[in-house]
């Protein structure tokens, strides 16, 4: 990358911040690998938390709240609907998020898109219902979730690449899972949080103020998230290395033409994990909350014995990965979720002991193939569309294999059963073992052969 392409990324409050961590520039380049997988977990715990609050609160308290005015199942599929609109909205947000990383550096971008993740969901929580505002209410959740959605797309800074780029070639598959950490980490202290309110409040308090909380401490996990973020990618020496790697903005269209093979199929290739994403998160939740006479409360404290499995599978993938490709895992556990998806239906209509059977297997396989879902992406572009081709590869990831997936899988299960929930699932499995077949050059990117 020459100095007259990188010089756009380079501002007045970017060098002011570069200078508070000279003095560690030495340090943070003998342990490169490990400086960026602290900021990587951190950012993606802050997202996926932001992620959790709001879709659990869709299942609880927006029908309520937001939706009074018809029956819960079609309020439930309301709320996911205006769910699904960040995962639209987020390609925008990438589109125009690069543009102010081209003529304002990576640092501006981060910062804005941060406070717009943080602004919007802190507004989520002081947001009247129903009875206040009438149809607004809606309006206005629809508004704060699209600004949570192009805020996403914001917030891709390209550490989860770099980081995939900078491992050494042995140990690409423990790196590789580090980023998808946040997911199961944020899910344990958001459905914590929401358990502690169900359990000391009664359930009117709990919908007028008690709810409110958990997006309170989304916008102060942002912040504490940003300055993590930001004290890497200002700094000097990282900013070096984005360079070396390619990783900058490249031009939307030139790469769409460029890479739109390797994007597509690398939307699909994770789309089983993303499916199952869902399917042990946000769904099982509409599925009790709706269908059945059990706690809420009581299923919270399941979903926490199933994110903790979670963080267990995901450093496991680590180690399988590394020992056995990553391709080969991704395979293995697609086929794996192929079989739990003519199970899963069966386990979570069977009580107590099928939930967490559901709940803990779900996860286990969640954590084995969603570990390893972040590196098959980077290595897989050309140098020079890298940065731009990940991006755009995450955000179509996202809203095919799970932006619809609670509202399609409810929708489904309210018309033919719970069954056909599994039949969505199993779809999601089919897609990705296509796609691992249909690319070879994603098979050799996934086990670390790909040209640096």
């Amino acid at each position: 990358m020459s100095a007259q392409a990188a010089a756009p990324n380079s501002t007045s409050l970017e060098r002011d911040a570069r200078a508070l961590h000279r003095h560690g520039q030495g340090h943070a380049q003998a342990n490169v690998p490990r400086e960026i997988a602290i900021g990587v977990i951190i950012g993606r715990t802050s997202e996926f938390f932001d992620f959790f609050v709001y879709a659990i609160a869709s299942v609880i308290v927006f029908p309520t709240l937001i939706f009074p005015f018809v029956d819960r199942l079609t309020g439930t599929l309301f709320s996911f609907a205006i769910f699904a609109l960040a995962f639209v909205a987020r390609p925008i947000g990438s589109l125009l998020f690069m543009w102010i990383d081209r003529r304002h550096g990576r640092g501006v971008k981060l910062t804005i898109a941060l406070f717009l993740l943080g602004g919007s969901t802190a507004a989520i929580a002081f947001m009247p219902g129903y009875e206040t505002v009438g149809h607004w209410a809606a309006v206005l959740l629809a508004l704060f979730r699209i600004g949570q959605g192009v805020a996403l797309g914001g917030a891709w800074d390209g550490l989860a690449s770099l980081l995939s780029l900078n491992a050494p070639r042995e140990k690409r598959g423990w790196y590789a899972m580090m980023p998808q950490l946040g997911a199961p980490i944020a899910l344990l202290v958001a459905s914590a949080l929401f358990a502690f309110f169900l359990d000391a409040l009664s359930q009117a308090d709990f919908i007028e103020w008690g709810w409110r909380y958990p997006f309170f401490v989304a916008f102060a996990i942002n912040v504490v998230a940003l300055f993590a973020r930001l004290r890497i990618v200002v700094t000097e020496e990282f900013e070096r290395l984005f360079e070396n790697k390619d990783l900058q903005p490249s031009p939307v269209i030139p790469t769409l033409q460029k890479e739109g093979r390797n994007i597509i199929i690398g939307a699909f290739a994770p789309l089983a994990s993303f499916a199952l994403f869902h399917m042990v998160t946000v769904f099982p939740l509409s599925w009790i909350a709706l269908f059945t006479q059990e706690s809420v409360r009581h299923f919270l404290g399941i979903e926490m014995i199933g994110a903790s499995v979670g963080i267990l599978a995901i450093v496991a993938s680590g180690f399988i990965a590394d020992q056995t490709g990553r391709r080969t895992l991704l395979a293995a556990s697609a086929a794996a979720i192929a079989l739990f998806s003519v199970a899963a239906p069966l386990l979570l209509s069977g009580g107590d002991l099928g939930e967490v059977g559901f709940m803990v297997i779900g996860f286990m396989l969640l954590g084995l193939s969603f570990g390893q879902s972040s590196g098959v992406v980077a290595s897989n572009f050309s140098s020079h569309s890298r940065y731009t081709g990940s991006a755009l590869t995450s955000d179509l990831a996202w809203m095919f294999g799970a932006g619809f997936a609670p509202l399609v899988a409810l929708l489904l299960t309210s018309r033919f059963g719970l069954a056909s929930s599994g039949a969505y699932l199993f779809s999601g499995a089919a897609c990705t073992l296509i796609a691992l077949y249909a690319n070879k050059g994603l098979a050799s990117a996934a086990d670390g052969d790909a040209p640096q």
